[in-house]
């Protein structure tokens, strides 16, 4: 039978002494954790290994022994390690010695309650403790045939990992201590600290209960009954800025909470939600100061007029081109004036509001700007919520003419099921047979009629402002599906990868070191991080989904058929 000895590899020019850790029996594996030096005392030893037990929560034990021989060269110090066995009784005993400035180090066990010792093969891996304990390892993603073994393999993996990470009690003490016990382990050398980022967690908790006071109130305000009435409901549902401000606020409620965080995945969280906040309101306060240098919020508001004006002209000339012969199409006249004048009048109004509205807007965008500080996921929301304002007479003619389109697209299906003697059950719903006299066949021919003729002059229009509303759209998409990855990406889960790759750690994988007959195979263990992608997959931050989800099927189904495309439709709200 193998038996796997961990040896941590900070503790390969400690002093003689005891080897303290865990044994695994379930895996015939020792973990090493640290090595206590000489001279001790059993009983305060046994009686510190009792507090770290119970704090801990992992059964350290003493293992075994390790003699550096270029420490120590006393002849009855291999005799004294041998005696060391009997007073701890763990069985079975390890023994590991450096033979001075030899590369090969010599390693046994003795099993002195057995009847029968065996010899065991013994695997030597060594590895790096303080890498070990601050990585976490994260279970297989991929489900293929061999899930169970990778499982299992993880599963013994993880028994490793959380030995060193729950021994922190361990690690806390140090060679400059005045106990009764001297350590060796990978924080021996003095504690890890900084004074730096202990006055900022103090810092942090007053504006932790300061934020979380604010952000009590403005939650309040939020769920007040004045906010619940129509026309500000209808705003705050419709509006991807007050989406995206609700959707920061609950960010900032995670932050400044005040539960510790129970596991890794949810410190992870809090600290992706930080950095992630952090780069968008800095990005956002570049952005203000980019607008406010060299008075670009006026020159922004001087050519946003003639940008609209531009984009009326346009309408009307392609309104003119639609109500003449269009492409050479023989159009329905009656129809094509009275829609065609329609939409005119439409646009004649669009224009008399804008300029009636050009004395404000250098204002409105100067406030619109102070936005930003707010982060720059809010300043591109309210660049779509501009966008979407500027072009609602593209979306007044897009649903005027999806409307009409899919009114004749209905009463031509309905009237082509009277031709074939069926009707549309609408309790059932379903398509059933039934009788038709005289006169009701003569209305429907005449209305079949009628609708199929009027039909192309109606189909033209729709055509053209659904690939206008499609352009905006799309705009819109570009803009939010930014916003989305701003809000989602893992910003400090992928800065760990990139400065710390072990933290994130997908398994591990083995180097041969030495390997010689009578010497214990010597191997490396070093940790295999996560790849990008299952990073991104693994910590990646939910969002609220503003634009649509529809398939590439539903969207042609629904352009085909006249119904309406809304581009703020949002998780978990139904579709029409």
């Amino acid at each position: 039978m193998v038996l796997k000895v961990f040896f941590p590899s900070c503790c390969s020019v400690a002093e003689s002494g005891i080897l303290i850790g865990r044994w695994i029996p379930e895996q015939n594996s020792a973990v090493v954790l640290a090595v206590v030096h000489f001279p001790f005392i059993p009983v305060q030893v046994k009686q510190y290994l009792s507090e770290v037990q119970q704090v801990t929560k992992v059964s350290v034990a003493v293992l075994g022994s390790w003699s550096n021989s270029k420490q120590e060269k006393e002849e009855s110090l291999s005799e004294f390690l041998e005696d060391l066995g009997t007073i701890f009784s763990h069985e079975p005993w390890i023994q590991i010695s450096k033979e001075g400035d030899s590369k090969f180090w010599s390693c046994s066990t003795l099993q002195k309650r057995s009847s029968n010792p065996k010899e065991e093969e013994i695997i030597l891996v060594y590895y790096d403790q303080r890498k070990v304990m601050l990585s976490h390892l994260h279970p297989p993603l991929d489900t293929a045939t061999s899930a169970d073994h990778r499982a299992d393999d993880a599963s013994k993996l993880s028994a490793i990992f959380d030995t060193v990470a729950k021994s922190k009690m361990l690690f806390m003490t140090d060679r400059y201590d005045d106990g009764p016990i001297k350590l060796t382990h990978w924080q021996s050398d003095g504690i890890e600290a900084s004074i730096i980022v202990e006055l900022m967690k103090q810092a942090s908790v007053p504006a932790c209960m300061l934020l979380a006071f604010l952000l009590s109130l403005i939650s309040g305000v939020c769920r007040s009954r004045v906010l619940k009435f129509w026309p500000l409901s209808f705003l705050w549902s419709k509006l991807s800025t007050c989406e995206q401000l609700g959707h920061r606020l609950q960010h900032l409620q995670v932050i400044s909470s005040g539960k510790k965080a129970q596991t890794q995945t949810q410190l992870m969280r809090k600290a992706n939600i930080f950095v992630s906040l952090l780069i968008d309101v800095t990005l956002g306060i570049l952005l203000m100061s980019w607008l406010y240098r060299k008075n670009r919020i006026g020159h922004l508001a001087d050519t946003l007029i003639p940008m609209a004006d531009h984009v009326a002209e346009e309408l009307q000339d392609l309104l003119q081109w639609l109500m003449g012969a269009p492409a050479g199409l023989k159009m329905n006249r009656a129809l094509d004036q009275v829609l065609g004048r329609f939409f005119l009048y439409h646009i004649h109004l669009w224009i008399s509001y804008i300029h009636l509205m050009s004395p404000f807007i250098e204002m409105i965008l100067w406030y619109v700007g102070l936005s930003a500080c707010l982060g720059l996921t809010v300043a591109l929301c309210i660049l779509s919520d501009i966008i979407a304002l500027l072009t609602f007479h593209i979306y007044c003619f897009y649903v005027y003419g999806a409307r009409l389109y899919c009114l004749k697209i209905y009463g031509l299906s309905s009237l082509w099921r009277l031709f074939r003697g069926k009707k549309w059950n609408v309790l059932r719903q379903r398509v059933d047979s039934c009788s038709y006299d005289l006169d009701q066949l003569f209305i429907g021919t005449l209305l079949f009629t009628i609708l199929l003729f009027l039909l192309p002059t109606t189909a033209l229009y729709y055509l053209v402002f659904t690939l206008l509303r499609l352009l905006v759209v799309i705009v819109q998409g570009l803009i939010h599906l930014l916003v989305d990855l701003i809000d989602s990406l893992p910003l400090y889960s992928i800065i760990l990868r990139l400065c710390r790759s072990y933290r994130l750690a997908a398994g591990v994988k083995f180097r041969v070191l030495e390997q010689r007959d009578g010497k214990p195979l010597r191997l490396l263990m070093q940790i295999n991080p996560l790849s990008y992608g299952s990073v991104v997959q693994t910590y990646r931050l939910p969002t609220y989904s503003c634009y649509p989800r529809d398939s590439w099927t539903s969207l042609c189904k629904k352009l085909f058929l006249g119904e309406l495309i809304y581009p703020w439709k949002h998780k978990g709200e139904k579709q029409d």
